[in-house]
């Protein structure tokens, strides 16, 4: 009886501790999107308006500043991103330190509004998870309640950043804890509660606005190739994120591994302006208007996407593969729609192609299956009519990426 009250009042802190987290995870991840789309936009259109030149230099002014966060405030102490988080759940005494919060949530901010080619979603991860790993520090509750805690605070984030608590929910089973238990499904449901009241005050908007309508057994055959090259896609990109990583590590010159780097970002995103920052801004573009665009454009910016975002990691800037694998597999499933409409005669519907694209790269990618799917599903208005179809895309693509890569990118630790 003496055990089951202890055992009982631990549950109790385990959820009010979540909930804790919760409540700073996300406005934490709600101010930190919001500034960052707000003055992306912004810095995008002037210089859009004024001088294409600029989107040479503006990579160069994020990452600078970047640089110089680090080496004075931040005391070079440098982010690896989520490595970093299993490093922790891994190591029980090792945490992550305080100052991750603001130094993610900073660097990211700077990566993506001068026009970094990748995301704001690891950088959230990372810093909701240091919210988590520091109420646990606290002993607000059991000792034994870390990885559970880390991943309350990475629930509300990402539920948050992707306006659906489930995405939030998943994303920490299958990437963070890559486990269940009791405990962790009590942690990590209290705080997709309370993520899901935050986003029923503060709600999101579908990135893409089509929605989708209806999908045709016929066409299976057409999604099942569509989601092998996805996670070829995907492994072409992981692959360029570690070989571009350890390319820049070798550079021992601060400026010219900050430079270098930078300007080889700004001077695709002049040529390619789609490919500036988080490139979300592009998807309803090509979707809207895809006639207005080629094939070779489009193909271009499926190999441009993940070679800008590598750079970007490379020299500096922080984030992941999280949003670079949605924006470029949107391009692959468009363009791999478009080029059988053209030249096979086919009827294939773009909005299904593009989200199976999403998806199954994006599974590929970090190995959720379940995440990519329920995201996928939430980015469009009626998007889990493509539930089986995307589903089957989530779970071939990862197949594929493991058989030809046995890694991803968050497993692989670079060369020093």
């Amino acid at each position: 009886m003496k055990r089951q009250k202890v055992q009982a009042h631990n549950y109790f802190k385990l959820i009010t501790s979540s909930l804790f987290i919760a409540i700073i995870a996300s406005f934490l991840a709600l101010s930190l999107k919001k500034i960052t789309e707000f003055c992306q936009e912004h810095l995008f259109e002037f210089a859009e308006k004024n001088n294409s030149y600029l989107f040479i230099i503006l990579p160069t002014i994020g990452i600078t500043a970047i640089y110089f966060l680090r080496k004075y405030l931040f005391k070079n102490r440098k982010n690896k991103g989520i490595t970093e988080i299993y490093k922790t759940v891994d190591q029980r005494k090792d945490h992550l330190p305080f100052f991750k919060i603001p130094s993610h949530y900073f660097n990211g901010f700077l990566t993506v509004i001068f026009g970094g080619s990748t995301g704001i979603e690891v950088s959230t991860v990372v810093a909701t998870a240091t919210v988590g790993n520091s109420v646990y520090e606290k002993e607000f509750a059991a000792n034994v309640y870390k990885l559970e805690l880390i991943c309350a605070g990475v629930v509300a984030g990402v539920g948050v950043l992707f306006g659906n608590p489930l995405v939030g929910f998943l994303f920490a089973l299958e990437v963070i804890a890559r486990k269940f238990s009791k405990t962790l499904f009590i942690s990590c449901s209290a705080s997709a509660l309370l993520s899901w009241l935050f986003l029923y005050f503060f709600p999101s908007t579908s990135l893409i606005s089509l929605p989708v309508t209806e999908w045709h057994w016929v066409a299976i055959p057409f999604m099942v190739v569509l989601s092998l090259l996805s996670g070829t896609l995907s492994v072409y990109f992981t692959f360029l994120v570690i070989k571009m990583k350890e390319f820049f590590s070798g550079i021992n010159n601060n400026f010219i591994r900050v430079n270098l780097g930078a300007l080889a970002v700004g001077t695709l995103i002049c040529i390619f302006p789609f490919l500036y920052g988080d490139s979300y801004h592009s998807l309803n573009e090509l979707i809207d208007h895809p006639q207005s665009y080629s094939l070779m454009f489009l193909f271009a910016l499926i190999l441009l996407k993940p070679l800008a975002s590598s750079l970007t990691l490379g020299a500096g800037g922080d984030g992941g593969v999280f949003a670079p694998s949605i924006v470029v597999g949107a391009y692959l499933g468009l363009a791999f729609a478009i080029a059988c409409n053209t030249f096979f005669g086919t009827s294939l519907i773009l909005i299904n192609f593009v989200l199976i694209g999403i998806a199954a790269t994006l599974s590929a990618a970090i190995y959720a299956p379940f995440t990519a799917l329920i995201l996928t599903c939430s980015l469009v208005p009626n998007g889990y009519a493509l539930f089986f179809p995307i589903l089957l895309g989530c779970i071939l693509a990862q197949k594929t990426a493991q058989r030809i890569l046995p890694y991803n990118v968050y497993t692989y630790a670079p060369k020093a």
